[in-house]
């Protein structure tokens, strides 16, 4: 099985709605709350925001850092902060964290605040919230405003309309829907959102996103895969050696005796998503970079 047969697409006509009202909202907003899945940051900073967003000031907020691995997390925060960008992770679903995105975005536009306050009057500061599907951005803003005022879930395409939230200091938050964009030209990093339940589940097979997850997982350690499902991997075995290991470890066996590799993978995806695997950061940004400097040799060749 070659990388460049697996392919993934998934723009529904939601999302290039999305995307024009974005582009048409970004105008009247004074900065940026990106939401980023600690699990895979890189994969998660969409291209056509980066066109829409130009000057704004950006806050990063590095999202389920409960379900990472915060060493890495930190040096994808320097990588971003280094740019620039207020930076904060965070776990979404535990109350009263919002409170440190808040400061980062009153800091960000703090010339603006300061404006307003030397005239006697008190500014309002408009934000709008952007992210990939299913990276906990409405989490976020109900965070921040201590009710429920927007819908939340697991699964891509939970939010389809703007949502403008007012919070109790007098921030504004426009909620976007979780947006992607027309076409992969990367599939690692299409296949890393998918991953995450970033793209809807429907569109997928599973079998393959599992090959390619334990592919993926066993080269940044096998150990992750042992300890979960309590096998031995060899230093020959490739990731159809692992799933049927998995298989048989876990009894997932049809009648007649062939393996269930629809439950297995499937399970696995799962097992990811919910953090049963352990806290894991998919993406490093020391091999980021060594991409980004291969693909521009590539370019200019």
């Amino acid at each position: 099985m070659e990388e460049n047969l697996m392919t993934i697409n998934w723009f529904p006509g939601h999302m290039s709605k999305a995307l024009k009202m974005m582009e048409k909202e970004i105008a009247v907003v004074d900065a940026v709350i990106y939401v980023l899945d600690s699990r895979a940051p890189f994969s998660c900073v969409n291209p056509k925001f980066v066109e829409m967003i130009k000057n704004k000031p950006i806050i990063y907020v590095f999202n389920k850092i409960d379900l990472a691995d915060k060493s890495k997390v930190d040096d994808w925060m320097k990588y971003f902060a280094n740019l620039g960008c207020g930076c904060v992770a965070m776990d979404s679903t535990c109350s009263g964290l919002g409170k440190s995105v808040e400061t980062l975005l009153c800091k960000a536009c703090s010339a603006k605040i300061k404006k307003y306050l030397d005239k006697g009057l008190k500014a309002t500061i408009r934000a709008m919230v952007l992210g990939v599907p299913n990276c906990g951005k409405s989490t976020l803003i109900n965070n921040l405003s201590g009710k429920a005022k927007t819908i939340t879930g697991n699964i891509a395409g939970v939010t389809r309309g703007k949502q403008w939230i007012t919070i109790a200091s007098g921030i504004e938050l426009l909620d976007t829907p979780g947006t992607l964009w027309p076409a992969f030209d990367n599939n690692r990093v299409a296949r890393t959102l998918a991953y995450l339940g970033s793209i809807k589940e429907d569109v997928l097979d599973v079998n393959e996103l599992a090959f390619w997850f334990v592919k993926d997982i066993m080269a940044i350690d096998g150990k992750i895969l042992e300890n979960r499902y309590l096998i031995n991997i060899d230093s020959g075995d490739n990731s159809l050696d692992v799933l049927n290991k998995i298989c048989e470890a876990r009894k997932f066996v049809l009648k007649g005796g062939d393996l269930d590799y629809d439950r297995c993978c499937r399970a696995i995806i799962s097992d990811f998503k919910q953090g049963r695997l352990g806290k894991i950061t998919l993406e490093s940004v020391n091999e980021i970079n060594k991409l980004k400097k291969r693909d521009r040799k590539s370019n200019n060749a």
